[in-house]
């Protein structure tokens, strides 16, 4: 029972903890998607200290739980563990989290649901404003043309993804404008940006006082905008993607006068109109390793008196 409580410890320390420390760091603008990697370990880490500490909750409150969690270990493990210490604490923590897994699966369902719903709602308005030609199959064209005078252009997610683009952005995108901000969509497109959406709306959404997927969900978004930036700027340069973002946005109030509607968008244009250097193939790497580890401490913190009773 005092791994389980370990664990709750754990987690709640890092998901309180965890916030604080990226919003300090400077280095996820230069580096997005490493960033993003970091931000899913620690969430991972928090889900799995959670899910662990109901675990053995469980196997602490009830027999059966216990033998079939422990069913294949021998005896000095279920004892390293003193399982019957705590009493009825144990199955009110058990419920507590199991209940908090069960919520969290309902509000991902939820995400998923309604996400899907309005792409179909989307869609159905695509098809509305761009009929199909005979003999087209629904979904068939990855880019799809809009007549419309306001510069807009997005990325439609799904099982066949699609890029809408209105004619209003192609008579203000010039020159290779287009390609970079169709590399932009695909960019999205490729790194399957929704799920990380929908997992980040989804936590933030089911447990809006806890910090860390709050700050989870706000990165999301801050950082598969940067992420896809860099990925047209490695092809058409940072100079033609945000001339791009400029002429798209220009017209809505984003770049002032006046409080904008979008208070990325400015930023993410600074940004690659003044790049910083990226952080070196070592560090990128190192913050790489570092953070795949940050989800194993609790499974170490799971397994330390099995070890010590096997050792």
């Amino acid at each position: 029972m005092l791994v389980s409580l370990v664990l709750l410890l754990l987690g709640a320390l890092a998901a309180v903890v965890a916030p604080s420390l990226m919003a300090r760091a400077r280095w996820p603008e230069r580096e997005p998607v490493v960033a993003l990697w970091v931000w899913q370990c620690v969430v991972a880490a928090v889900l799995l200290s959670f899910g662990l500490s109901m675990t053995f909750s469980a196997a602490a409150a009830w027999q059966a739980v216990r033998g079939q969690v422990f069913a294949p270990a021998p005896h000095a493990v279920v004892e390293a563990y003193a399982l019957g210490a705590y009493g009825p604490w144990s199955a009110v923590i058990a419920v507590l989290l199991a209940l908090g897994g069960l919520w969290t699966a309902a509000m991902l369902v939820r995400e998923v649901l309604r996400a899907r719903t309005r792409r179909g709602r989307r869609r159905a308005e695509l098809l509305v404003r761009s009929p199909l030609m005979p003999g087209e199959e629904p979904g068939a064209g990855r880019l799809v043309v809009l007549e419309g005078e306001r510069p807009d252009a997005w990325w439609l997610p799904g099982a066949a993804p699609q890029l809408v683009i209105t004619t209003g952005a192609l008579g203000r995108l010039k020159g290779r404008q287009l390609d970079a901000v169709l590399a932009h969509e695909q960019g999205h497109a490729q790194a399957r940006h929704d799920w990380l959406l929908h997992c980040s709306g989804a936590l933030a959404t089911g447990f809006p006082q806890v910090p860390v997927f709050a700050a989870f969900r706000d990165e999301m978004h801050r950082l598969v905008e940067l992420a896809a930036d860099d990925v047209a700027s490695r092809r058409f340069g940072r100079l033609t993607i945000a001339l791009a973002l400029v002429e798209l946005n220009e017209d809505r109030g984003v770049f002032g006068p006046g409080p904008a509607s979008d208070a990325q968008l400015p930023l993410r244009v600074d940004r690659l109109l003044s790049p910083r250097e990226r952080l070196t193939a070592g560090r990128r790497l190192r913050l790489t390793a570092a953070a795949a580890m940050v989800p194993v401490v609790p499974l170490l913190v799971a397994f330390v008196p099995a070890l010590r009773a096997l050792g």
